[in-house]
């Protein structure tokens, strides 16, 4: 293949399309990681964001060279990719319905994918089902509403299952507490009853990791480890780290041995049972959000009962992750939805 062969394959897409495909094993390693520790980190987008960057200026010379038609449709879908789909992500990660990988995930997709890609398989040209305006983006974005609409629908089969018929079981499952301490999500309960706001499983762990205690310690000496005065000193309390299951100690056996004094030079507030107040404090930033109050009404609640209920949470990315694959392949579900329904052309 000559340069100007090579040249003219890449303006005109082809070339480009195929690039594209090194976005899979990509996601396919965050959607691992997000299952794995619920942290993706940052490094992992950069390769991503250069190869969009390139192919998208790739694509906007072939367009020019084409013009007409071509070159409006292009400019198109890159607005609403880069103007609509990937401010979409940044403005959930603010709301609170994103994390910030979730966000970076979704405006890594708006600049890799805003056209659709074409792909031959044994002959058939992939994918099947595109929408008009044809923003790939979009519809990876719509595609995973729609297989994250899933799970509670599997989660409450499961629960049924196994006799579990609560008004919580499309969010949540029961579990032992001894193996709460290794989950990822948060509860949803209080020592009050059901809520939609328990507290954050990562936030526990950053209080044990304060505290240099387990979960078990906690159970077994609720007494002890309730009075303030049970504190470490400033100079002997632990790193809280980000509250991820290897980012510290293990937070489920071991702590302080039974019968071992506690010291008492930091007395501690008297109005702050368990000290959650004094640890929010010591912190740089905040533990996700959590308040004092929701902090000891977790730790209340898992002191006193032997099974709580909780809600993992499923990492946006995997329906993410998903969502590409169907898109790459079968294309736009909610177009064929609504084709099914007769609600579009």
């Amino acid at each position: 293949m000559t340069l100007a062969t090579a040249l003219d394959a890449l303006f005109a897409g082809r070339t480009t399309h195929l690039l594209r495909l090194f976005a899979v094993p990509v996601f396919a390693l965050a959607a691992y990681r997000d299952v794995e520790t619920r942290r993706v980190r940052n490094e992992l987008w950069v390769p991503l964001v250069v190869l969009g960057l390139v192919l998208l200026a790739a694509d906007a010379v072939g367009a020019l060279r084409l013009g007409g038609f071509r070159l409006r449709l292009f400019v198109i879908h890159v607005v609403v990719s880069l103007g609509l789909v990937a401010p979409l992500g940044y403005v959930f990660w603010r709301l609170g319905g994103f994390g910030g990988a979730d966000a970076k995930a979704v405006i890594v997709l708006a600049l890799v994918f805003p056209e659709f890609p074409t792909y031959y398989l044994a002959g058939v040209a992939v994918p099947l089902v595109q929408p008009p305006l044809g923003v790939f983006s979009l519809s990876v974005l719509s595609n995973t509403v729609l297989v994250g609409l899933t799970f509670p629908l599997l989660l409450a089969a499961r629960n049924l299952l196994a006799g579990r018929r609560r008004p919580i079981m499309l969010i949540g499952r029961p579990v032992q507490v001894p193996a709460v301490a290794t989950e990822y999500g948060s509860l949803l309960e209080t020592p009050d009853g059901f809520t939609r706001d328990g507290l954050d499983l990562d936030a526990l762990r950053m209080y044990l990791r304060w505290r240099g205690l387990t979960l078990s310690d906690l159970r077994a000496h609720p007494d002890r480890y309730r009075d303030p005065a049970s504190l470490p000193p400033e100079g002997e309390r632990g790193d809280p780290t980000d509250g991820a299951l290897d980012a510290g100690s293990p937070v489920t056996d071991g702590g302080t041995p039974d019968g071992e004094a506690e010291s008492t030079a930091n007395p501690g507030d008297p109005d702050d049972p368990w000290g959650t107040a004094a640890f929010l404090a010591s912190l740089d930033g905040d533990a996700y959000g959590t308040t004092p109050a929701e902090l000891r009404a977790g730790v209340e609640l898992l002191v006193d009962r032997d099974e709580v209920w909780l809600t993992p949470g499923l990492p946006f990315i995997v329906p993410t992750f998903v969502g590409l694959l169907v898109a790459l392949t079968y294309g736009d579900l909610l177009s064929a939805l609504l084709r099914a329904v007769g609600g579009a052309p």
